[in-house]
């Protein structure tokens, strides 16, 4: 599989995100992408054809591959990439319909077309929300489909047509198991970025929204209270000339 196009679309959205949103594209591109072109496809390589069972009965191995594994691991790996990177690009969609809009009526509208504020703080925690909850639901479908992530290397499969239970082997069981521990302990650190920059954005519209109210009170008293000192400066003067 290629991931050069994925690649190129993450490193655009990477100029409107967060400093926490970058932290997590760096994770995303050192520790999946790079683990999963440069080793992983590597050691999923052929795993049907390695997958071997103590018998000859026609069907039996397929029968058995097929119950342990009903989704190759490395598929879901990829897919459960694919689909945790997808919503960062409603950032950038957004922003180019921000552009489009500047380009129509041919004046500038925004102060910043990148800047996380209107519309387009909706559409970033729209967006991190999706990503928190494809790496959930990822990490969940791990879980069951393949009951944890540990890799055995002996399974005892009795499915229709073995004649009975027989004894089937998982090639580079202990080197599959690190992989998927190397998964499982990135998407946690990817869901807790996630949840980090998702409270960070929130404070800093509230932070915003708070200022400004803040400020514009504080400036209203200011200039009552001044108003207050000049009328009575001018009316001591008044009684002392």
């Amino acid at each position: 599989m290629n991931w050069g196009f994925l690649e190129n679309v993450l490193s655009g959205v990477n100029k409107y995100s967060t400093v926490i949103g970058r932290i997590w594209l760096s994770v995303v591109f050192l520790f999946r992408i790079l683990v999963y072109v440069a080793a992983a496809e590597q050691v999923w390589k052929d795993e049907q054809k390695d997958f071997v069972c103590n018998t000859e009965q026609p069907g039996c191995e397929n029968a058995c591959f097929d119950h342990f594994f009903p989704i190759s691991q490395v598929r879901l790996w990829a897919l459960q990439l694919i689909m945790v990177s997808t919503p960062s690009l409603l950032v950038a969609l957004h922003v180019a319909y921000r552009e489009h809009r500047e380009a129509k009526y041919k004046k500038k509208l925004y102060k910043d077309k990148g800047s996380i504020d209107g519309g387009l703080f909706c559409t970033y925690t729209v967006s991190l929300v999706f990503k928190t909850a494809f790496e959930v639901g990822s990490l969940l479908a791990f879980y069951f489909l393949y009951n944890g992530f540990g890799v055995p290397i002996l399974l005892r499969c009795s499915q229709s047509p073995c004649p009975n239970t027989v004894d089937c082997y998982i090639s580079k069981a202990t080197e599959k198991k690190i992989f998927l521990y190397i998964m499982g302990c990135t998407s946690i650190l990817c869901i807790a970025l996630n949840v980090l920059e998702l409270m960070y954005i929130v404070w800093k519209q509230l932070w915003k929204c708070f200022s400004r109210r803040y400020i514009h009170v504080k400036n209203n008293a200011f200039a009552s209270v001044a108003s207050i000192l000049t009328i009575v400066f001018m009316f001591v003067l008044y009684l002392t000339a």
